[in-house]
């Protein structure tokens, strides 16, 4: 079955409004918290962390529990998401409006109240995106159809990025999450008259949490895509340091260096979808590798004064970052049809989004202990310091997207020469 863009949107839609709810949460609450309320920074910074933990922790039961839903019918999958959707909704109003609930100057009652509305909000978040992706994995198909399928999440995902980082400034909070509220409904209205996965004759297996890392052809992708994710994410972390301190560009640059990331990124997801019957998802996942490795080598000679040298550095890791998010994940998709465990997708995505997850924070315990130790603090511009910062923004992911780039080679695409070979039944 070919599925038209009409179909396409209705399935991918619901991509928008997840993808508006992480930056507020990961970006702009922390600034709340701290100039409204007076909280303070370490201990709201333990709050966040101890909830992205858990976070972490509960995704590969939610996803077991999404490959419940999936047998029974995709009507159960659609009420689960209602309700993920109300959690996730709820939550995230009361985490920018706590004084609705407790008094706010008591920081000690009000970061109680922060980490249980942290942990519903996440689990909503987590419980609601695992439900939509393994959807999206059992719509089934040939490696285009799955990257299109990914391709148009990922792209209306991007949209939702966008509108977040402008929305919050432009309207205020109340309108963000007004917003945020009425895009959550649309797409899950959109999601119930998407595509379904078609009904499978044969029982249904129990849903098993420890499936997917049984499977050989899973680990393997599952290595490149984390070290692959850790050298995105390292960049991602460091780059207002980088603008700020290196580039000594002024505050009112950095929504461009954002804009032209996410709206490149974007629009280059039709340009891989195009590659990919000729040269293969995995064969363009590395092409997208090896040009975020030479961006990110010309950064390096960047310094002081070279803010618009620097939107070209973001327009083309952009252009990368299209690659990084569609196609993994369809490779995914087929790696789990050529199991036949198509019936076990949740499971697959819960393991899946806890790496995602711990690719940021294994970025940030990398990355700015180091630059401490290398005697980096912001606002430096002692030479040192500057070059361990240039040293962990652009040598360092280039290393760690080389070493992904070999384990891609080694471990995806080699193997796909055999023709027996799971993972190539999974490209083709």
């Amino acid at each position: 079955m070919t599925f038209t863009r009409p179909d396409l949107l209705r399935y991918g839609l619901l991509g928008l409004p997840l993808a508006f709810v992480a930056l507020p949460l990961y970006v702009i609450l922390p600034n709340h918290y701290a100039r409204d309320f007076g909280v303070p920074l370490a201990a709201l910074g333990a709050v966040l962390l101890g909830a992205r933990l858990f976070d972490a922790v509960v995704d590969p039961l939610l996803g077991r529990l999404a490959d419940r839903l999936q047998a029974r019918s995709p009507r159960a999958v659609l009420g689960f998401g209602a309700c993920a959707a109300g959690v996730l909704a709820l939550g995230f109003t009361l985490l920018f409006f706590p004084q609705w609930l407790v008094d706010t100057s008591r920081h000690g009652t009000l970061l109680a109240l922060t980490a249980v509305l942290l942990a519903v909000t996440y689990a909503g978040y987590s419980a609601l995106g695992i439900a939509h992706q393994s959807w999206g994995a059992m719509l089934g198909g040939d490696a285009l159809q799955r990257s299109r399928v990914v391709g148009w999440r990922e792209g209306l995902g991007l949209v939702g990025v966008v509108l977040a980082s402008v929305v919050p400034t432009l309207a205020g909070l109340p309108a963000m999450v007004a917003l945020f509220i009425v895009l959550l409904a649309v797409a899950w209205w959109a999601w119930t008259r998407a595509p379904r996965p078609a009904p499978s004759a044969a029982a249904h297996p129990p849903a098993d949490l420890l499936l997917p890392l049984r499977r050989s052809a899973f680990r393997r992708l599952l290595a490149v895509f984390v070290l692959n994710g850790i050298a995105s994410a390292i960049p991602a972390t460091l780059v207002l340091f980088f603008v700020q301190d290196r580039l000594q560009a002024p505050t009112s640059f950095e929504p461009a260096v954002l804009g032209s990331y996410f709206v490149c990124a974007a629009a280059s997801i039709p340009l891989w979808l195009r590659a990919v019957p000729r040269f293969g998802l995995a064969r363009c996942w590395l092409a997208g590798m090896v040009l975020a490795i030479a961006v990110f080598a010309w950064a390096g000679v960047l310094g002081a004064g070279d803010a618009i040298p620097f939107l070209a550095v973001c327009a083309l890791s952009g252009v990368a970052l299209g690659a990084d998010l569609v196609l993994p994940s369809a490779l995914l998709a087929g790696v789990i049809a050529a199991q036949q465990d198509t019936r076990q997708a949740g499971a697959y995505f819960g393991w899946w989004n806890v790496a995602t997850k711990l690719n940021l924070a294994l970025a940030a315990g990398l990355a700015l202990p180091l630059l401490g130790l290398a005697g980096y603090t912001p606002g430096a511009r002692e030479p040192a310091a500057l070059h361990a910062l240039t040293l962990a923004y652009c040598a360092l992911p280039c290393v760690l997207k080389l070493i992904a780039a070999l384990a891609l080679w080694a471990l995806v695409i080699r193997p796909e020469n055999a023709p027996s070979s799971l993972v190539s039944k999974a490209l083709s």
